[in-house]
């Protein structure tokens, strides 16, 4: 069968057969008389390969290996092919999300549109200097997509950029990064619930406590606490139990006590949470560190149930929490 034969019924064309020749894919088996190319049957099988091949994504030097090396084997050729249909798609996702982001900002000229993308391309360095400097250059300015800062500061593991993050989230006002930072909380990565949990805690307003009342249910106790006392010193009383556990378990026990004695900031509140306290030291599963802990936290609770109760533990079986409650009583009457 001639090249034009070939070209019509498989659909390639000339030029593009020509061009597999000079590859060395495929070789016309026979010539005619006059000098023409002349397909077999086993040409033209080769060439519906090619095009198959061509069809999954594979190059021409791949195809003549995979043709041509009895070595390359199709579960080798499948496996390149995944790792770069995978690598090509997370290209195009990360272009479709900056893409997305620059459009959230609706820049009005190109250089804001240049501004959103240095701005984009420094929050995602790889040097801890310049995702800093970017965090504090986005604090409060116009068009920045809140969703960049949001994915920043949840991946960012160095202290002091992820702060940086924190400030500028709560200088965007913080309100459109509500919904992400409550998604995350529910994260497979126990460090990303953990730094949304902390973003929820700095962000003002009643929008965002809620989030944190929220959070007091979370099965994560690192969340819980961090929702606890943020609420604690907002004085939110129904962080009271979540604060409690805290000192119990010893999980930041010195912050959460600091945000009951915030709330024990008038006589009812304090009497309530003195009460709770009574309660965990009488349960039997309350064991010896954590009647210390409760003890010491009874410091920060005023009134006269918090009064009574050092005076009945400065008499305890537990020489530590005795001795740290006539401590404790010594400090209030000299005050």
């Amino acid at each position: 069968m001639l090249i034009g034969e070939v070209a019509r019924r498989s659909g390639v064309s000339a030029r593009m057969l020509r061009h597999y020749e000079t590859l060395g894919l495929v070789r016309p088996s026979e010539r005619t008389g006059s000098g023409y190319r002349e397909y077999s049957g086993e040409d033209i099988r080769r060439i519906f390969h090619i095009e198959s091949l061509r069809s999954l994504g594979l190059s021409l030097r791949e195809i003549g290996r995979a043709l041509d090396e009895p070595g390359f084997t199709p579960a080798a050729l499948v496996g390149d092919l995944i790792r770069q249909t995978r690598e090509r798609i997370a290209a195009e996702t990360e272009l479709l999300t900056r893409l997305n982001r620059i459009d959230a900002a609706d820049p009005g000229d190109w250089e804001e549109v240049l501004q959103v993308v240095a701005l984009l391309q420094a929050l995602s360095s790889k040097n801890v200097d310049a995702r800093q400097r970017a965090a504090l250059s986005s604090g409060g300015q116009d068009g920045m997509p809140v969703e960049a800062l949001v994915e920043a500061v949840l991946s960012e593991t160095d202290t002091n950029v992820a702060g940086a993050l924190r400030w500028a989230l709560v200088r965007s006002g913080g309100a459109d990064s509500l919904p992400l930072l409550a998604e995350a909380l529910g994260s497979p990565v126990a460090a990303v619930r953990e730094r949304a949990a902390q973003c929820l805690a700095e962000l003002p307003g009643d929008a965002a406590a809620t989030e944190l009342r929220q959070a007091l249910t979370n099965a994560d106790a690192v969340v819980r606490g961090r929702a606890a006392v943020a609420l604690g010193n907002r004085g939110a009383a129904d962080a009271v139990p979540e604060l409690i556990d805290m000192i119990v378990a010893g999980r930041n026990d010195t912050d959460a006590a600091d945000a009951l004695s915030v709330l024990a900031s008038d006589t009812v509140s304090a009497e309530r949470i003195a009460a709770e306290f009574v309660d965990r030291l009488a349960l039997p599963t309350t064991e010896a560190p954590a009647r210390g802990r409760l003890t010491q936290a009874l410091a920060g609770i005023p009134g006269p149930t918090a009064g009574r109760t050092l005076v009945a533990l400065s008499a305890d079986e537990d020489r530590a929490v005795s001795l740290t409650a006539a401590y404790l009583l010594r400090l209030r009457e000299s005050q």
